[in-house]
Parts: C-alpha cells; structure tokens; sequence
C-alpha cells in the first residue's frame, strides 16, 4: 500500500483534531476528579448504632420507666378484668331464680318467728319470758317491771342486750 504524502492542511486539520480530543478528556477527567472530590467532602464514616436505649444506653432510665409503666398498667388491666368477671359471676350466682325463691322464702319465715315472738310478748295470752334458736344465734327475752330485755348470744359466745320499755310505746 502506498502512502500518498499529507498535506500541510490536513495535518493541521488532524493536530487540530488531536488537540480537540485531548482537551475534551482533559476536561473529562477535571469534571470526574471534582464529582469524586466532592462526594469525598459530604461522605461520613459508617457507624453503627443500636436503636434500643437498652443496648445503647442514651435515655435507659426513661425506657425502663416507660416498660415497667405498661408492665403495671397491663396488670392493673388484668387485675380488674378478673374481679369484674368474679362480680359477675357472683351476681349471676344471687340473681338464679333458686336464689330469689330461697331469699323470698326466708323473708317470710323471719316475718312469721317476728310476728309470733311479737304475739307472745304482747298477744292475749302474753308469755313472761322466752328463748329460741336461730342460725346458731340463742335470742331469749325477759319481761319484767316494765322493761323488755332481749339477750342475743351468737355462734362465738358474744352477747348483745337490749333493753326496751313497755308502756312508752303509742302511736
């Protein structure tokens, strides 16, 4: 192949061509440079921090406040929640229709034995003195000189007395 002979144009053209392509990588490379500059100034080192204030320790004290707050609060909860149930349940155990019968039965009774010891002591045929059994509770009573004594002794031996007076009574 033969090489024909440049011109003194088209070498100039071609140095010019070279220069061109030099000062584009020239500026290429200024223009890198400066980007990895510039990330070096903003870049920080990487460290690890636990979020956790039990592992780091900034602001524990308050952490452990803030667990031990909702651990007592949930209990509370808890607490509540149960006795509310045992409520009910002891409410609906005094609400069963057994339940209102027997209450309703022993009103009655205890009217009746209030009435007779009432006839007793002051019907016609008044009796002086008496005494009966309720429940492990002795309840006697004693007329005399115008006073009413009423002794109540219970299951534990404590006595209570009561003492009233006859003719003071008037409606």
């Amino acid at each position: 192949m033969v090489r024909r002979k440049q011109t003194k144009k088209e070498i100039q053209q071609r140095e010019l061509e070279k220069t061109r392509l030099m000062i584009t990588l020239v500026f290429i490379g200024f223009v890198l440079f400066l980007g990895i500059i510039a990330i070096n100034l903003k870049a920080d080192t990487i460290t690890f921090k636990f979020k956790s204030p039990s592992f780091n320790g900034v602001g524990t004290s308050s952490h452990y406040l803030t667990i031990d707050s909702q651990t007592h609060t949930r209990e509370m909860t808890i607490k509540e929640e149960l006795k509310a149930l045992q409520d009910q349940i002891k409410r609906d155990k005094e609400n069963t229709t057994l339940a209102r019968f027997i209450r309703s039965l022993e009103s009655r009774i205890y009217a009746k034995i209030a009435q007779q010891i009432v006839n007793n002591m002051f019907g016609e045929s008044q009796s002086t003195e008496g005494i009966f059994e309720l429940e492990g509770n002795t309840i006697s009573y004693k007329i005399e000189d115008g006073m009413i004594t009423l002794t109540v002794v219970d299951a534990d031996g404590n006595e209570t007395i009561i003492q009233l007076p006859l003719g003071d009574f008037s409606f």
